[in-house]
C-alpha cells in the first residue's frame, strides 16, 4: 500500500493536545500564552521539580500538580521561566491540594514569556495523557519514516524505468499535497508539478516570490539543495506544505536525493532540465490545449522576459538545437528554445519593443546559416506579435510555413527568414492537404506515377516542377545528362498522358505533386 500525507497523523501542537478526549475530561482551562497554542509538541514529560528547565531539550508538554512550588512564588515564578529557557512547548497544572486554583505568580509569569500555561480543573491521571500523547507522536514518526521510504522506493523504480524528470516531480507532488518547483540557482525554474491553479499561483510571481523566502521555511515552503561533490546546481521547493516541517523536510531531502540520482544516470546536465522546461512550454503554446494566458506564469519562471515585448516566433528545420542556443546568447536575444517534431525546431524571442524585430530575426537567421548552407536549414517566421495572447498562433504559422518549403528548400531561392508571404501555392496546398477532393485530385492526376511507386520519376518531375521547368537546373541537381533528363521527363509524360510544355497541364500536376507530397508528411 502506498503511503501518502494523508494517512499520517496531523501534526500534534498544544492547541490539539487539549482537543483529547482523556484531557477534555480534566476540564482544561488556558490562562496564559492562548496566542501561542499552535507550538507543536514533540513530548510529554511529568516533572515536579523546581528545576526541570534542565532537563528538558525542547518541544516538551510539562504536566505538574506543582507540590514542591506552593508557597513560594519566587520558585513559582523561576519554575515558568526555566521552562522558558528551554523552549517547552506549555506547563499543565493539575488543580487539587497545591493550588486550588492558577497561582497569579506563575499565569503572570508565562504570559510575560509567551508560554502557554493551561490548568485542570478535575482530577486527572497525566499517566493516561502522556500514554495518548507519546502514541500519537511515536506513530507520526513512524508514519513519516515510512512515508520517506515509500518515497524513495517509488522514485527510485522510476528512475530505473527510464522516467523523464516530470514523471518524478508529479510523484514528489502526489505525496507532499502542494505544488512542487525545481530551479537552478539563479531561481529560474527547470520544471513543477501539482495541480495546475495552484502551481500558476505559485508562478504569478516565481523570483520575487522565491528571493524572499529564500533563507526560511516559514508558510511551509520546504526545501532541499541539489548536487553533490561540494557544487550546488538547483534547489527542489515544496511550496505550501500543509504537514510539519520535519516530515515536509524529509519529504524534500528524498525527492533531492532521486533528482540527484536522475542527473547522475542520465548523463546530462542541469541545462538538460532547461530544455525540457523550455519544449514543454512550447509544445503547450504550440498544440493550443492549454491558453496563452494560462502558461504566462510558466513562462516568466522560465526567465522569459514577457511584460512590454514583442514577440518573434521561428521554427527552425534541420537546425541543431544547442547550436541555437549557443547563438541566442551569443547575440545576447532573450528566448526559448525548443525542439519539436520532425526536425522542427522552435525558437521564441522576446524582444523590447523599441527594437527593430524583423532586422534582429534577419540577423540570427543568416548568423545561423553561416556555414550550415542555404540549403540545409530553414528558418521560418511569423509576423512579430505584441500580446502573449497571439503567441500560440504565431508559432503554428511558423510551423506551418516551416512544413511547406521543408521539400524544395534545396531547389528554391529561399530569402534568410521564409515567412507566409513567400510560400505562395505551396502554404496553401498544404492547408488544403487533408480535403478528400484534393486528395482525389492528387491520386488521379499522378496515377500513372503513383502506381508503380517509381521514386525516381517522381523526384525528377518534383525537381523539373519547382525550378520552373529549368532543364538544365534539373539535370544538375540530379547528376544526369540532358539526354538522360529528356528521356525520363518523356517517360513521366507517357505515364502521365500529360505534355509538360503546357502551361495548364504542367500546373495541374505541379498542384497534384505538392497536395500528395503535403499528404505524405
Amino acid at each position: 500500500m502506498t503511503i501518502t500525507l494523508d494517512s499520517l497523523e496531523p501534526a500534534l501542537s498544544v492547541r490539539q493536545v487539549l482537543t483529547l478526549e482523556r484531557v477534555l475530561a480534566g476540564e482544561p482551562e488556558v490562562v496564559a500564552g492562548a496566542s501561542h497554542l499552535d507550538r507543536p509538541v514533540r513530548w510529554v514529560h511529568v516533572a515536579e521539580a523546581a528545576d526541570v528547565g534542565v532537563m528538558l531539550t525542547g518541544g516538551e508538554m510539562v504536566l505538574t500538580t506543582g507540590v514542591l512550588l506552593a508557597g513560594d512564588e519566587d520558585k513559582q515564578a523561576e519554575y515558568v521561566r526555566s521552562l522558558h529557557r528551554a523552549e517547552a512547548a506549555a506547563v499543565v497544572l493539575g488543580l487539587g491540594r497545591a493550588f486550588p486554583a492558577a497561582p497569579d505568580v506563575m499565569r503572570r509569569a508565562a504570559e510575560r514569556c509567551g508560554l502557554p500555561m493551561v490548568v485542570l480543573h478535575r482530577p486527572f491521571p497525566f499517566a493516561e495523557l502522556t500514554e495518548e500523547v507519546q502514541s500519537r507522536l511515536v506513530r507520526r514518526k513512524f508514519a513519516a519514516v515510512s512515508l520517506s521510504e515509500a518515497v524513495r522506493t517509488e522514485l527510485t523504480a522510476l528512475i530505473t524505468a527510464g522516467a523523464p524528470l516530470q514523471r518524478l516531480l508529479d510523484e514528489v507532488a502526489r505525496h507532499s499535497g502542494c505544488p512542487v518547483v525545481v530551479t537552478n540557482l539563479a531561481h529560474r525554474v527547470l520544471g513543477t508539478a501539482g495541480e495546475r491553479p495552484a502551481v500558476d499561483d505559485v508562478l504569478r510571481d516565481w523570483e520575487r516570490i522565491a528571493r524572499q523566502a529564500g533563507g526560511t521555511e516559514g508558510d511551509g515552503w520546504i526545501r532541499a539543495e541539489l548536487g553533490g561533490r561540494g557544487e550546488r546546481w538547483g534547489r527542489i521547493v515544496l511550496c505550501g506544505y500543509r504537514g510539519d516541517t520535519a516530515t515536509g523536510r524529509l519529504l524534500a531531502d528524498r525527492a533531492a536525493e532521486a533528482l540527484v540520482l536522475h542527473r547522475m544516470l542520465g548523463g546530462g546536465a542541469a541545462c538538460s532540465w532547461e530544455e525540457q522546461s523550455a519544449q514543454s512550454l512550447l509544445t503547450d503554446l504550440v498544440s493550443g490545449v492549454v491558453p496563452a494566458r494560462q502558461l504566462l506564469p510558466r513562462a516568466r519562471a522560465a526567465g522569459l522576459p514577457v511584460n512590454r515585448r514583442t514577440f518573434v516566433p521561428l521554427v527552425v528545420r534541420d537546425g541543431d538545437p544547442a547550436r541555437l542556443e549557443r547563438l541566442l546568447r551569443l547575440l545576447g536575444l532573450p528566448g526559448l528554445v525548443a525542439e519539436l517534431a520532425d526536425g522542427a525546431t522552435a525558437v521564441l524571442l522576446s524582444l523590447p519593443r523599441d527594437q527593430d524585430a524583423d532586422a534582429l530575426a534577419a540577423h540570427f537567421a543568416t548568423r545561423l546559416r553561416t556555414g550550415t548552407g542555404p540549403d540545409h536549414t530553414v528558418v521560418a517566421a511569423a509576423e512579430p506579435r505584441a500580446a502573449w495572447d497571439d503567441v500560440p498562433t504565431g508559432l503554428r504559422e511558423a510551423q506551418h510555413v516551416a512544413d511547406a518549403v521543408a521539400d524544395s528548400s534545396t531547389v528554391l531561392q529561399l530569402p534568410p527568414v521564409v515567412r507566409l508571404k513567400d510560400v505562395h501555392l505551396r502554404g496553401l496546398i498544404r492547408l488544403l492537404r487533408d480535403d478528400p477532393h484534393v486528395q482525389s485530385f492528387a491520386e488521379r492526376e499522378l496515377d500513372g506515377l503513383l502506381r508503380e511507386t517509381d521514386e525516381d520519376l517522381l523526384s525528377v518531375l518534383r525537381t523539373y516542377l519547382a525550378t520552373g521547368r529549368n532543364k538544365s537546373r534539373t539535370a544538375q541537381l540530379h547528376h544526369v545528362s540532358r539526354p538522360a533528363l529528356y528521356r525520363r521527363l518523356e517517360s513521366i509524360q507517357l505515364r502521365l498522358g500529360v505534355d509538360l510544355d503546357d502551361f495548364e497541364q504542367a500546373a495541374s500536376v505541379h498542384i497534384a505533386l505538392l497536395a500528395h507530397d503535403a499528404q505524405q508528411q
